[in-house]
């Protein structure tokens, strides 16, 4: 797996990932169908239109998973034991159908799980753009990741 374990994060490391993704309408009303979720602003053309912005907005959600899903393969697949929070979440600009969205994560702190000796706790900070470089999502998210195991 090209995931990494705790002993290879290092505060302040920062990933640049090279996975980038064009959004799709078809992504959106999936998405915003897929989970019950009817909000106007996403799915409703009509509705859409007459807001702020004109046209609908990618459902936050997605943009949250989308964010976390293209940070994996450089950082934790395969060594992740689990997800254990999502803090400090903002979306400052929205998604749009078309925009393509890169990501870029840094590492905040690393430390030993203080129960279970295999593991530990690595808290990242992601960050969103679109194509223009503006930032459309954060959050900070702590990860439970195993440690190497001895050989």
């Amino acid at each position: 797996m090209a995931g990494l374990y705790l002993e290879e994060f290092q505060p302040g490391q920062v990933f640049q990932h090279t996975l980038r993704k064009s959004v799709t309408e078809s992504d959106n009303m999936l998405f915003s169908t897929m989970t019950l979720n009817p909000q106007p602003l996403h799915i409703d053309f009509a509705f859409a239109e007459k807001t702020e912005w004109g046209k609908p907005l990618v459902n936050s959600l997605f943009t949250l998973g989308l964010m976390i899903g293209i940070s994996v393969h450089d950082t934790t697949l395969g060594t992740t034991v689990a997800n254990l929070g999502m803090t400090e979440t903002g979306f400052p600009h929205p998604v749009f159908h078309g925009d393509t969205i890169r990501v870029e994560t840094e590492v905040k702190s690393v430390r030993e799980s203080k129960s279970k000796p295999d593991r530990g706790i690595v808290e990242f900070e992601h960050r969103a753009y679109n194509q223009n470089d503006r930032l459309v999502a954060r959050c900070l998210r702590q990860a439970m990741i195993l440690k190497k195991k001895d050989a």
